[in-house]
C-alpha cells in the first residue's frame, strides 16, 4: 500500500498554502490559505472495502502557558500530546486521490460545519475546536481539515503525520460528530494495511521547519 502526494514531502516542510497560519513580519501569525493537501493512494489489499484517513500533530505543548509570549520560548522538553487535524472514515478506495483543496479551501473562523466529506466519506471534528474555544471571533465547531498552526514561539518544529487506512468494511460505527480517538478505535479491528507520510512545519524563525 503506498501513499503519496503532489503537496507534501516525506520529511520536508508543509507548504503554506496547506497551512492555517503562516508567517507575519508585524503580527507574528496570519491565516494562511489552509488548502487541504493532495493525498493519491495505491496497492490497496486484496479485501479493502473503504479507507480512512488521520492527521495528527504528535508535538502539540501538553501546556498553554507559554504559548505565543513575547517573553518566553515553548521549551523543547515540554511533554507533548496528540492533536487531530484531519478526519475522514468511510471514504472510497476506487476514487484513488483527493484533490488539493477537496475539504478545506481558506481559514473559516468558527470552522466548517458540514459533515459530509468527499467521495462518501464522513468528516470529523479536529482539534481546533477546543483550540480556540472561550475566543469570541474563532470559537466553534471544526470538521475536515485545518492545516498547520504550530506555536510560533515554539523550540521544536512539528511534525505532521498523514496516516490512511485500507479497511475490510464499507462504513465504520461512528456518532456525528467523532473525535480522533473515536475514529482510531472504530478504525482498530478492521485495518488491512496503512501507509503514513510525515511532513514538519514551525512558525519559529529560529527553528528550521525540516
Amino acid at each position: 500500500m503506498r501513499l503519496t502526494s503532489r503537496s507534501l514531502a516525506e520529511g520536508q516542510r508543509v507548504p503554506e498554502r496547506c497551512a492555517f497560519g503562516v508567517p507575519d513580519p508585524e503580527q507574528r501569525t496570519a491565516p494562511g490559505r489552509n488548502l487541504s493537501p493532495h493525498l493519491g493512494w495505491a496497492g490497496l489489499p486484496r479485501g479493502t472495502c473503504s479507507l480512512a484517513l488521520v492527521c495528527h500533530d504528535p508535538d502539540a505543548p501538553s501546556q498553554a502557558c507559554a504559548i505565543n509570549r513575547e517573553d518566553r520560548e515553548v521549551p523543547a522538553d515540554l511533554p507533548r500530546v496528540n492533536a487531530f487535524l484531519w478526519l475522514l472514515a468511510d471514504l472510497d478506495p476506487a476514487a484513488g486521490e483527493l484533490a488539493e483543496g477537496a475539504c478545506a479551501e481558506g481559514v473559516i473562523p468558527g470552522g466548517k460545519r458540514a459533515p459530509q466529506g468527499p467521495h462518501g466519506s464522513r468528516q470529523g471534528v479536529n482539534d481546533y475546536t477546543e483550540r480556540f474555544a472561550g475566543d469570541a471571533a474563532l470559537e466553534g465547531t471544526y470538521y475536515g481539515y485545518d492545516g498547520p498552526c504550530p506555536p510560533w514561539n515554539d523550540a521544536v518544529p512539528h511534525r505532521y503525520a498523514f496516516t490512511l487506512y485500507a479497511l475490510d468494511t464499507p462504513r465504520l460505527p461512528l456518532a456525528a460528530g467523532f473525535r480522533g480517538r473515536d475514529l482510531l478505535a472504530a478504525v482498530r479491528p478492521h485495518v488491512l494495511a496503512q501507509a503514513r507520510l510525515t511532513a514538519t512545519y514551525s512558525l519559529n524563525p529560529r527553528v528550521p521547519a525540516s
